[in-house]
């Protein structure tokens, strides 16, 4: 039994333990609002009455979250697979559902999602670990014996009723650092790494055509490794859902790892958070990423389920695409410059340590936090870190970072549990953390034309 099994193996075995639980472990003030679209029994298996009421606070704050998940998965993967080989399209049936998702509204709920995060990176008991609320003081290791790649922690709160799987993202100097930098700088470089042709570090393909001209095909098939690693964390994912079919499954990750959780994330139809994570949205295209169709905004959304034959592979890199209903957010600052896409060209920190981080578009919305504004912070690669996240915006500031009273919350009509209700607690959220916004009219890779410019026989 490979070690990943293993992991696995003991969270079934403990899922089946405690199976005869059915309190709901998060703070339920969100759900207290009276909410005609959301069933709470088939939410939680938890039915309040005045004599049950919902338990109060044990640690995060949950709310309704609508996601659009493909019908099936085996289709899910046909469909990608015949994308990515055949260049064919296949229809992909949706079903919309209202799950719990994270409320990424409360600053303490993403501050405990950070250290989750940060924890991807250590193991219990090391001087870089995090605690985290009683709750979800149960963690399981995954990737970490005899592991040079993908590896994290699966969170489990205390009723199982909930799976946070938290994604290590690059370690600079470590067992995983050479598989890190391969996948970071094929998922979010322009044309395989080549930053320009004085460039001392090799390539991670061989696509370039000359005159800023890229074969897409060729990068397309370079994305099709076992070895890279959202190939693994699907299979990974795959397996949580097996063992936990009716469990709340979340993802979370820092850098690398929360690129990771949003294409896994958009895959499944599971919520994600992303902390300080390069723009992924070019990835999904060039991985053939098969997802929910955006709405139409001239009508309301198609009924649920919906099919889809169109996937983000047919946008254009130059172009940002139709916003698809995704449960994702990105969490980053403005001192930060790897998810703004600015820590490019030879003369960069990040050239110069040997990635090429070009992409800055998203999926999903972003929260942005003004920390050079706010706080007078200069644009560093260093704010990179997660520590910096933690320590210094999330749980540093006691102030509010978000728009001042009064200021209305955008609504995209996804149901999803962000739009503003104009009442006075919902302000003081919208206060307290940067309201989430899609990033509009983003463009990647403007530089560069995307074509069949190479000769398949010359590879």
């Amino acid at each position: 039994m490979t070690p990943l099994r293993s992991i696995l193996f003991t969270l079934l075995t403990l899922s089946q333990i405690t199976h005869a639980a059915h309190i709901l472990s998060f703070n339920a003030q969100s759900l207290l609002r009276p909410n005609p679209n959301i069933d709470l029994d088939l939410l939680t298996g938890f039915t309040p009455t005045p004599s049950n009421p919902l338990p109060s606070s044990l640690s995060l704050k949950a709310t309704p979250t609508t996601v659009y998940r493909p019908r099936s998965l085996d289709a899910l993967h046909r469909a990608r697979l015949r994308s990515l080989h055949d260049r064919e399209s296949s229809i992909v049936e949706w079903d919309r559902v209202q799950v719990l998702g994270p409320d990424v509204r409360d600053r303490h709920t993403l501050a405990q999602l950070a250290r989750m995060t940060g924890n991807a990176y250590a193991l219990p008991g090391q001087k870089n670990w995090y605690e985290v609320d009683p709750a979800w003081n149960r963690s399981f290791p995954f990737g970490w014996e005899d592991s040079d790649g993908f590896r994290g922690h699966v969170f489990m709160s205390s009723d199982n009723s909930t799976v946070v799987l938290s994604i290590k993202g690059t370690t600079l100097n470590g067992p995983t650092s050479k598989k890190d930098r391969f996948n970071d700088n094929l998922l979010f470089s322009c044309c395989c790494a080549r930053v320009d042709i004085s460039w001392k570090f090799r390539t991670v393909c061989d696509c370039y055509a000359h005159n800023w001209r890229c074969d897409d095909l060729c990068l397309t098939n370079a994305l099709i490794q076992d070895s890279l690693f959202y190939s693994i964390g699907v299979k990974l994912v795959d397996d949580l859902l097996h063992i936990h079919p009716s469990a709340n499954v979340w993802l979370v990750g820092h850098s690398l790892g929360g690129a990771l959780a949003s294409l896994l994330g958009s895959t499944y139809g599971l919520p994600a958070v992303a902390f300080e994570s390069p723009g992924e949205r070019l990835a999904a295209s060039r991985l053939h990423l098969r997802l929910p169709p955006a709405p139409s905004s001239s009508s309301s959304p198609s009924p649920s389920p919906f099919p889809s034959s169109s996937s983000s592979s047919s946008a254009s890199p130059h172009t940002s695409p139709h916003h698809h209903p995704v449960a994702v957010t990105h969490v980053y600052h403005t001192a930060d410059p790897i998810p703004q896409g600015t820590c490019t060209g030879f003369g960069s920190p990040c050239a110069q340590a040997g990635y090429a981080l070009e992409t800055r578009c998203h999926l999903g919305k972003s929260i942005v936090f003004d920390t050079v504004g706010r706080l007078g912070w200069k644009v560093d690669v260093r704010r990179h870190v997660i520590r910096e996240v933690i320590r210094k915006v999330l749980e540093g500031v006691e102030e509010g970072w978000g728009e001042e009273e009064g200021e209305e919350e955008e609504g995209d009509g996804d149901g999803d549990g962000e739009d503003g209700g104009g009442e006075e607690g919902e302000r003081e959220r919208e206060r307290d953390v940067p309201r989430a916004k899609v990033e509009e009219g983003c463009v990647d890779c403007y530089k560069w034309e995307f074509g069949p410019f190479k000769d398949p026989d010359d590879e």
